[in-house]
Formats: C-alpha cells, structure tokens, sequence
C-alpha cells in the first residue's frame, strides 16, 4: 500500500500541474473569445442601425496580461533568497552529518542573481552606465 501510495504522489502531481495550466490557457481563450464576440455584436447592431462604426482600438489587440515592474524582480529575488536561506538553514540543522542542506544554496543561487537582475536594470534605467554598446557602435 505504501509503494503505491509513492507512484501516485508525481503521477497526481504532474497530471494536476499540467492540468492547472491547461485550464489558465483555456480560461484565458474562453474570456478573449466572448470579449470578441461581444464587441462583433455590438459593431453588426451599429451598423445595421446606420451609426457610424470607429476603427478597432489599439487596445483590442493588445496583450492583456500583467507588465512586469523593477519592483516585482525585486519581490521575488529577495523572495527566492529567503526560501533558499530558510532551507539550507532548515537541513543543515536536521542532516549535519552529510550534505543535503546543500541543496538550499540553489533557490539561494537564484535569488541572488534576480537581486542582481534588478540592480542592474534599475541602474541603466537611471542611465548609470547598465548598457553595454557593441565595438564600433554608437
């Protein structure tokens, strides 16, 4: 009973997580068609009454979606450094004998290189020098 509790643990959790993003995708699909739809009706009702129909806004087309900010690389580096932390904090204390706490240093990794990520883009945001131009460039 236990070995088969051990195979369905990544079987449930691959299926959901696939699942889960299937379902984001459809979603998203389902909520741009009735936008389009919608707003098709409402041109046809427009000109079969003779009232002038405007062009399609730019914004139609446009991607819906969040745009990312400084401040959310900001978030999550100092998010993924502290979950990397706390891990490796986490199983040096249980294993010291060993070394799986060193698997606590990869989120840390990470997290560290968004900090850098950020730093980096905000300071060539403030025209600190960030960019870098190519040989014979202007």
């Amino acid at each position: 009973m236990a070995g088969m509790l051990a195979l369905m643990i990544p079987i449930v959790a691959i299926v959901l997580g696939i699942g889960a993003g299937m379902l984001a995708i459809w979603v998203d699909y389902r909520k741009k068609r009735e936008f389009f739809q919608l707003h098709h009706a409402e041109r046809m009702a427009a000109i079969e009454k003779g009232i002038e129909v405007p062009p399609l806004p730019r914004e139609f087309f446009a991607n819906y979606r969040k745009q990312r900010t400084p401040d959310d690389a900001l978030r999550q580096g100092l998010l993924w450094l502290f979950v990397g932390i706390a891990v490796t904090v986490a199983l040096f204390s249980i294993h010291t004998d060993d070394f799986p706490w060193e698997w606590g240093l990869v989120p840390t990794a990470a997290g560290i290189a968004i900090l850098l990520y950020y730093a980096i883009g905000r300071r060539a945001a403030r025209g600190g020098g960030g960019a870098v131009t190519p040989p014979g460039g202007t």
